[in-house]
């Protein structure tokens, strides 16, 4: 699975403090219960295009060109997004080896290997190159929203009083 570590503070750090001394509780259902509430947000930020912080994807210039949404053409990555939680934590991620690089953008430079040229449609127009630099821009889709941990604070609460 890759991983991006999202820490949360203020009334969040006293309230998993407070779960923490609770003996009696079934972490490991809280924990279940919050780590599939963050997998179910993550998942509909594919609808939304929206990172965690709200600011919207720069879009795909196959999103552009065929009207669709960027990071979904096959939903493979979408679909990839799953949770797992046990009494010492959970976790929210994906094992698609392009997760990280959608999450934070990358340059390269793709060479042609098994021919002289990459032959490639740009614009509506074939072209030829030994090799291409690109930019692929962060569209980050894993993280805590603002949402998410008011989420999370209201659960720990009501759990507390009961």
């Amino acid at each position: 699975m890759s991983s991006i570590r999202a820490e949360m503070s203020g009334d969040t750090d006293a309230l998993l403090q407070r779960l923490n001394k609770l003996k009696s509780l079934e972490k490991r259902g809280v924990l279940n219960s919050i780590a599939e509430g963050l997998r179910t947000s993550t998942v509909e930020r594919f609808q939304s295009e929206k990172s965690p912080e709200g600011v919207g994807w720069t879009p795909s210039i196959r999103a552009r060109e065929s009207g669709g949404k960027t990071l979904t053409d096959t939903t493979t990555l979408k679909t990839s997004i799953h949770s797992q939680a046990d009494e010492s934590g959970l976790a929210v991620g994906t094992n698609d080896i392009r997760a990280a690089t959608l999450q934070f953008g990358d340059e390269r430079t793709i060479r042609a290997k098994n021919a002289k040229y990459l032959t490639f449609k740009v614009g509506g127009q074939w072209r030829r190159a030994a090799s291409v630099r690109i930019s692929i821009p962060p569209r980050p889709f894993l993280g805590i929203s603002d949402e998410d941990e008011l989420d999370i604070r209201e659960s720990l609460e009501e759990i507390f009083k009961e």
